[in-house]
């Protein structure tokens, strides 16, 4: 019987980005270098979510949250 160990990541931008524009947005690229490091460690993405998150009141940033497992090993 395979089992699997999950992990759960949130990507987020700076906060920099949110103070000075008032929002913030993922870098695709940025998130794509996130991905391809969990993947290079052996993560599997089995779903993500996209949501704003409110920071100080009145500044916004994008986040993801997203749930990865990878098959456990020596078990």
């Amino acid at each position: 019987m395979t089992k699997y160990e999950y992990k759960v990541g949130i990507y987020r931008e700076s906060m920099i980005g949110s103070l000075f524009l008032a929002g913030s947005k993922v870098d695709p690229i940025k998130f794509s270098e996130f991905l391809n490091k969990n993947g290079d460690a052996g993560w599997e993405v089995i779903t993500m979510e996209r949501e704003i998150r409110r920071m100080l009141l009145f500044f916004k940033r994008e986040a993801f949250l997203v749930v990865m497992k990878k098959e456990k090993s020596g078990e």
